[in-house]
């Protein structure tokens, strides 16, 4: 057997012929043919408002946490670039460590933690011994 898929535009025409038949059966001994229906208001329990609400707040939370791995996902490669970048020139890493401390002493900060790499600490510990 076949699998056959309806795209929602094909659904929606074989509900309104099951509608548009369902509307002659009952209208056909009278003589009369409708040929639209509108509907103007519609109620909808409590019940059903809420169950929809927390449909449409869990379809939003999904939406956004797929923004925000998109957005992850574009940092990592930005990061990623950056760091082939700064392989590229060991100053430039320098350099952007300096402009980091430029911007952390701006902020008027009253600690700065200055990482000094480990092979420069190795030989200050090496001259205690």
């Amino acid at each position: 057997m076949s699998e056959q898929s309806f795209s929602d535009s094909d659904e929606s025409q074989i509900e309104n012929l099951k509608d548009q038949k369902t509307l002659d059966e009952a209208t056909d001994p009278w003589g009369i043919k409708v040929q639209r229906v509108e509907i103007k208001d519609v109620k909808l329990p409590q019940q059903l408002q809420r169950a929809m609400a927390a449909e449409a707040e869990a379809s939003r939370e999904a939406r956004a946490k797929i923004i925000a791995a998109e957005g992850e996902m574009k940092a990592s490669r930005a990061l990623k670039e950056a760091s082939l970048v700064l392989a590229e020139a060991p100053s430039a890493l320098q350099l952007r460590y300096l402009q980091t401390l430029n911007t952390i002493a701006a902020e008027k900060n009253s600690t700065i933690i200055f990482p000094l790499p480990i092979d420069t600490m190795q030989s200050f510990m090496q001259r205690k011994l």
